[in-house]
């Protein structure tokens, strides 16, 4: 798949190109942080520079400064290959063209029916919103701002805003001992109101029986997918209760390809959904492989969904309402 974003800017090459530079460093004006995951490096832009934005990681391979930037696709962790790059065009005159080229293929059938309705229209928002910062860095406006469209803004409510990504949490105790050497490992946070419930098995409810519409025509996609290359279906046991104590409980499930642990904490006015998942075989690795890319944004949405609809409760407090009548109602 080729996908190309380009602008031409009434500045001169030189300029924009030392934006270009800057790229993952504190003086980064050109990728748009406030709004998207930021582009983090491992060290300053050059050759070998590891890193990624959200849960797009790859490797800088290439850098010519003022002029290009390449980076290469980490397969493996991200579930497409390929490559991405910017590079700037001195067009004289004092014009530039700044062009974005990004070639990938992805890796499965599930990664396949995701990368062009769901990362590539995020990508292209994203994209566009760069090259807006470009212009205005340099000529202190944007002619013809981008707008996003109501597909990329809803994907934008689904990835779930208010809640962050955070270590797994020393209190998450019942899944401690399955953190190790785990193939997938990672944690979500929200912050409930004070008259929310604090039972965390009313949040376990809220979170996985009320899926947002978006991540229910997802699961219900790789449920179609999955038996295409011997993978079980899931179903409602997936995230059944193993375990619970006054502050946690460990949902899970065991199958031929992996075996899973979430964890969904409440301390304080903080509420964390952690997950621990260990790959069995060859079929586990690739489905994580693919997994990896949506898993984030399936697990803030169902969060951020459960956030604000306990918001809206008010005096809950344990034995108030049932976890049948959480998950039917969302509350």
């Amino acid at each position: 798949m080729r996908n190309v974003h380009e602008r031409v800017i009434e500045a001169p090459a030189g300029e924009v190109g030392a934006l270009l530079d800057n790229l993952g460093s504190d003086q980064d004006e050109l990728w748009p942080s406030v709004a998207w995951d930021p582009l983090e490096l491992d060290r300053p832009l050059a050759a070998g520079a590891d890193g990624g934005h959200g849960p797009i990681r790859y490797r800088c391979d290439r850098h010519e400064p003022g002029r290009l930037v390449r980076f290469v696709l980490d397969g493996e962790k991200t579930g497409i290959s390929g490559w991405h790059a910017l590079t700037v065009e001195d067009l004289g005159d004092g014009r530039c063209r700044v062009r974005h080229e990004l070639e990938v293929e992805p890796a499965g059938a599930l990664m396949a029916a995701v990368l062009p309705t769901v990362i590539i229209p995020i990508h292209d928002a994203m994209l566009e919103d760069l090259l807006d910062n470009a212009e205005r860095a340099v000529t202190g406006s944007v002619r013809t701002p981008a707008r996003w469209t109501p597909w990329v803004r809803m994907l934008r409510a689904v990835l779930g805003e208010g809640v962050d990504d955070v270590p797994v949490p020393a209190e998450a105790r019942l899944l401690a001992p399955y953190v190790e050497g785990a193939d997938l490992l990672d944690a979500w946070r929200g912050t409930r109101d004070q008259n929310a419930s604090n039972d965390p098995q009313d949040w376990a409810d809220a979170i996985f029986r009320d899926a947002p519409p978006m991540v229910k025509a997802l699961l219900a996609l790789r449920n179609a997918l999955v038996g295409l290359v011997g993978i079980e279906r899931s179903d409602s046991s997936a995230f059944a209760t193993l375990e619970r104590s006054d502050d946690e409980v460990l949902l899970g499930e065991d199958q031929s390809h992996l075996d899973f642990r979430c964890s969904v904490l409440v301390s304080g006015r903080e509420v964390t959904v952690s997950t621990a998942a260990h790959a069995h075989n060859r079929r586990g690795r690739l489905y994580l492989s693919v997994i990896k890319v949506a898993h984030p944004m399936i697990v803030r949405s169902m969060l951020a969904r459960a956030v604000t609809k306990q918001k809206s409760v008010l005096g809950v407090s344990r034995g108030a309402q049932t976890p049948s009548r959480l998950a039917r109602t969302g509350r």
